[in-house]
């Protein structure tokens, strides 16, 4: 029955990593390079976002901590979208447009990394963020699409800006994902070497 509308959507995503390949790569590495730089210079990736972007912020923090596809020693991540307390805290006695900045402000230092992910590049609190992170001296990575939105204004020539060349948030988020892996395997890459092929 919905065939044909599932396989559209394998090929316009397809299509899409086809097409974005060539101009990602360049910030995607110039991203890896700042978060590796940053983890082995003993500092952390603060990663936020909303919606599916927070699960995303989420999902890069556990590779790190954990791990992407090899054993390696931990890597200093921290999702700021996870601890409910501090979140309902920040926007019940101030305003949700602060629920990351404070937390940057908080945590963050100089030489750390802000992961701000924004479909739009709009998200009020995630442009917060990111004018706390400058605050602090941290460099931007900031994962978008829909040509950047406001966020455009925000960055830094020593921010990495990585805008997925869409308008469908769907297709976008999917590019966010192979991002996010991407740069675990760089990082993991240079760490740990080339991976042996098991035979």
């Amino acid at each position: 029955m919905f065939e044909q509308r599932i396989e559209q959507h394998f090929i316009d995503s397809a299509d899409l990593k086809y097409q974005a390949a060539q101009p990602l790569s360049k910030p995607i590495s110039a991203a890896a390079q700042a978060m590796l730089d940053c983890v082995t210079n003993g500092g952390k990736v603060l990663a936020c976002g909303n919606g599916g972007s927070a699960a995303y912020a989420q999902h890069f923090a556990a590779e790190f901590v954990g791990r992407f596809e090899r054993e390696r020693p931990e890597l200093g991540a921290i999702a700021l979208t996870t601890d409910t307390s501090i979140l309902t805290a920040i926007a019940n006695d101030y305003d949700y447009k602060v629920v990351f900045s404070k937390q940057v402000r908080a945590l963050g230092q100089a030489g750390d990394v802000l992961l701000a992910i924004s479909t739009s590049g709009d998200s009020p609190n995630v442009m917060a963020a990111i004018e706390a992170a400058h605050e602090r001296d941290m460099t931007v990575v900031a994962l978008t699409g829909k040509g950047g939105g406001k966020m455009n204004a925000l960055l830094r020539e020593t921010d990495v800006h990585i805008c997925v060349p869409h308008e469908r948030t769907a297709r976008i988020q999917e590019v966010h994902l192979l991002t996010l892996h991407c740069i675990c395997d760089c990082v993991d890459h240079q760490l740990l070497g080339e991976q042996e092929n098991k035979a």
